[in-house]
């Protein structure tokens, strides 16, 4: 059994209601997309019978309107000859075309009323239509997001990943332990000999670049930085 029961059930209908009820919106979404498509092709098929219909009506019409035109110049060249019992039978012949013309033009203005229902009908199928793909898109981009992020948190949480970054772990607190050990050994012990006067060395070459630098600026040189 169909979701709707005929055309003006999909063109009022919300979609958002029915995919808040439904315990599986891919699946009546594609129920929805496929019934509406079916729909369009009934519809369009109707349309294109209404259509040739209204030709062959309107093609009897003009041959209608020939007649009237064709009797009434019968008439009136019976009227010329001095014949008005044959004018007066064109006129009646003329009166009876008449009267299948004007039902025949009623009928041709209800059917371009119904086509006109049936354009407006289709053009809000096929919005109808657009949006419930759009949505079918929308769903399917939010199931294959949800299964990149699932497989993302699966991997994640993988024993042999958690494993391995605790076996990391382990080794760099062994290398803390190893490093901390070379450092204990350098507590409590003075600077050896030759580390001194690489000091001082260092310091007394800091302090001629420092003389030497004053000596090139001269009277730049401002009086609390000379003191």
């Amino acid at each position: 059994m169909g979701i709707f029961s005929r055309l003006s059930d999909i063109v009022n209908s919300n979609l958002n209601a029915l995919l808040d009820r439904a315990e599986d919106p891919e699946k009546i979404i594609r129920l929805i997309i496929q019934e509406m498509e079916d729909t369009l092709v009934e519809v369009r098929s109707a349309a294109v019978r209404s259509i040739a219909e209204k030709k062959a009506l309107e093609r009897k019409a003009a041959e209608l309107r020939a007649q009237q035109d064709d009797w009434q110049r019968k008439a009136e060249l019976a009227i010329t000859k001095g014949r008005d019992d044959l004018a007066k039978a064109a006129l009646h012949a003329k009166a009876r075309v008449a009267q299948t013309l004007a039902a025949l033009e009623q009928q041709l203005a209800q059917l371009s009323e119904a086509l006109a229902r049936q354009n407006e009908d289709i053009g809000k199928l096929q919005a109808k239509l657009a949006d419930a793909k759009a949505r079918e898109q929308s769903l399917a981009t939010r199931q294959k997001t949800a299964a990149t992020r699932l497989k993302m948190r699966t991997k994640l949480y993988d024993e042999r990943i958690t494993d391995a970054f605790a076996r990391f772990e382990q080794v760099e607190r062994t290398l803390d332990e190893m490093e901390g050990q070379v450092e204990a050994f350098d507590l409590g012990r003075k600077p050896a000999l030759a580390d001194e006067f690489a000091t001082l060395e260092a310091d007394a070459g800091v302090d001629e670049e420092l003389e030497a630098l004053k000596s090139r600026l001269g009277n730049r040189v401002a009086p609390a930085a000379r003191a």
